[in-house]
C-alpha cells in the first residue's frame, strides 16, 4: 500500500502486516477543536479494529454524543456493518444517552454511574477473554468532554474511572482510544486536559491548517507517540488529510497534487 495513503496507521504502528499491532494496553487519545473535528479518527479506528484481516478483533463503543445509528450508518459507508458485528457479539454498544445510574443520593449518582459504567466494560472484557480468544479489544469513548458533564462535573470521580480502564487495559492487552475536544476547557479546567494527556500513549490532534482554508487538504494531523516504535524513543509525525465518502486519505504536507 502507497505510505502516503496509510501514514496514521503506520504512526500508530497499524500497518505491518506481518505482525500483531503494537497498540495494545495503550491510551490512545484524540483532541480535536472547533474547527476540526476528529471523529473521522474514532470511525477510522472502528473499521480497522473490526474489519481489518491482521487486526480483526472486538469493539467496545462507549457513546455519548450520537446514537447507535449515527455511528452504523457513517461505518457503512466505509464498508463496514456495525449492526452486523453487534449481532455476532464483536461490536458492543453502551448508549450513555439512554443509560441511568442505580445510584442513591446525587452526591454519589457520579461515582455510581461510572462504576456501573465500568462494571459493564469489565464484563465484556473479561467474558472474551475467557473464551481463551487472542483477539484483541478496542475500547473506543466519544467523547470524554460529556462524560464529566454526565459525571455532573466529577473530575476527580472521571479521572479514576480512566485509571481502572487504563489497569484493565494492561492486564487484557486492550487498546482504550478516548475522543475530547481540547478547546472547551476554561483555566479551572485545564487541570483535568492536562492529567489526560499525561496518561496517554500516543496523543492525535486534529486541527486546521497553519496556512488557512485549502480546497484539496481539509486539516493537518500530528501524532506524538510518547513510547516511539521501532527502537526510537518518542516520535512525532504529522501530515495533511483529506476527508473522502468512503474513508480518509492523508499524505505529506506538499504532497497532493
Amino acid at each position: 500500500m502507497d505510505r502516503n495513503s496509510n501514514l496514521l496507521d503506520a504512526a500508530l504502528g497499524l500497518d505491518d502486516q506481518s505482525k500483531q499491532s503494537t497498540v495494545g494496553g495503550q491510551l490512545i487519545l484524540i483532541e480535536d477543536c472547533v474547527e476540526i473535528s476528529g471523529a473521522f479518527v474514532i470511525h477510522h479506528m472502528v473499521k480497522r479494529s473490526l474489519c481489518s484481516p491482521n487486526l480483526s478483533g472486538y469493539v467496545i463503543f462507549v457513546a455519548l454524543s450520537q446514537p447507535f445509528t449515527h455511528y452504523d450508518r457513517i461505518l457503512r459507508k466505509l464498508g463496514c456493518n456495525l449492526a452486523v458485528h453487534r449481532d455476532n457479539k464483536r461490536f458492543f454498544f453502551f448508549d450513555m444517552l439512554l443509560m441511568e445510574s442505580s445510584g442513591g443520593d446525587k452526591g454519589n449518582a457520579a461515582e455510581s454511574m461510572l462504576m456501573e459504567l465500568y462494571g459493564k466494560i469489565q464484563n465484556v472484557v473479561e467474558t472474551i477473554s475467557s473464551n481463551q480468544n487472542k483477539k484483541r479489544v478496542t475500547i473506543l469513548l466519544d467523547d470524554f468532554s460529556l462524560l464529566e458533564v454526565a459525571a455532573n462535573g466529577a473530575s476527580y470521580d472521571v479521572v479514576n474511572f480512566l485509571h481502572y480502564c487504563q489497569t484493565l487495559c494492561a492486564e487484557y492487552d486492550c487498546c482504550l482510544v478516548i475522543l475530547n475536544h481540547e478547546d472547551i476547557y476554561s483555566e479551572l479546567g485545564r487541570p483535568l486536559l492536562l492529567q489526560i494527556e499525561y496518561l496517554a500513549d500516543i496523543l492525535i490532534n486534529a486541527e486546521p491548517l497553519a496556512t488557512g482554508v485549502a480546497a484539496d487538504v481539509h486539516g493537518q494531523l500530528t501524532v506524538i507517540n510518547k513510547k516511539g516504535r521501532d527502537g526510537l524513543n518518542g516520535l512525532v509525525e504529522n501530515f495533511h488529510f483529506k476527508l473522502k465518502e468512503n474513508g480518509i486519505q492523508c499524505f505529506l504536507p506538499g504532497t497532493q497534487n
